[in-house]
């Protein structure tokens, strides 16, 4: 079959490139395209963060309005330095952490000073106030009868016999006097004492070597040549 057009037919003319461009329109849904969604959805998730970070800043902005109120209040009646048992006793510390400060006094005592007197152990002693250091002062005063007789540090006094727990400047004043006795009784720790030794068993022939000359004498060196 001849496809040539004869004289009388008339040609089809082809279709404009604009009615091209709309059959193809027709042929996709009416949603958005893809070329339109994906700067859509990097708008969306740019979007977001930045609306997380707003939030962010107004709630920093609150947190940090009440730390400056916080610290306006320590102004007013917050102490730095708070003296108990003659020592003084930062004010930023916690009141557990803080007693442990006092010579003779440890977690385990503080902890059962702070339970006593019923102040909350995480309060910061600076913002303590005078009726509350009172009562830590009387418990401390107190300590022999409130606390258990393992929890004491010197049982059995040499002149007395009974368990005492010694704050202080009194843990060494008892210890130099006990000293003197063992020495003036001529003791075995007395003795050692005197001699600047170690009392307690440990051994001097490679440690506590002092008042000698160390390394090789130059004699010995002289008999092996």
């Amino acid at each position: 079959m001849d496809d040539t057009p004869k004289p009388n037919e008339e040609v089809p003319e082809a279709p404009p490139e604009e009615a091209k461009d709309e059959t193809i329109k027709d042929l996709q849904p009416e949603s958005e395209t893809q070329a339109e969604k994906i700067p859509k959805q990097v708008k969306e998730k740019t979007e977001l963060p930045q609306a997380k970070k707003d939030s962010q800043e107004k709630a920093g902005k609150t947190e940090t309005g009440k730390v400056k109120k916080e610290e306006d209040k320590k102004k007013d009646d917050f102490r730095y330095i708070v003296r108990i048992a003659n020592t003084d006793i930062d004010g930023e510390k916690k009141l557990v952490r803080g007693l442990t400060s006092i010579k003779g006094v440890g977690m385990h005592m503080s902890a059962l000073i702070t339970d006593e007197t019923g102040i909350d152990r995480d309060i910061k002693i600076g913002n303590l106030t005078d009726s509350q250091i009172e009562k830590i002062k009387e418990a401390l005063d107190d300590i022999e009868e409130s606390a258990p007789k393992w929890m004491l540090n010197h049982r059995k006094d040499y002149e007395t016999g009974e368990d005492i727990h010694l704050i202080g400047s009194d843990i060494d004043m008892r210890l130099r006097d006990e000293i003197n006795i063992m020495k003036k009784i001529r003791s075995y720790k007395g003795i050692r004492h005197e001699r600047g030794l170690p009392a307690r068993g440990q051994r001097t022939r490679a440690n506590n070597r002092s008042g000698l000359t160390l390394g090789v004498s130059k004699r010995r060196e002289d008999r092996k040549k």
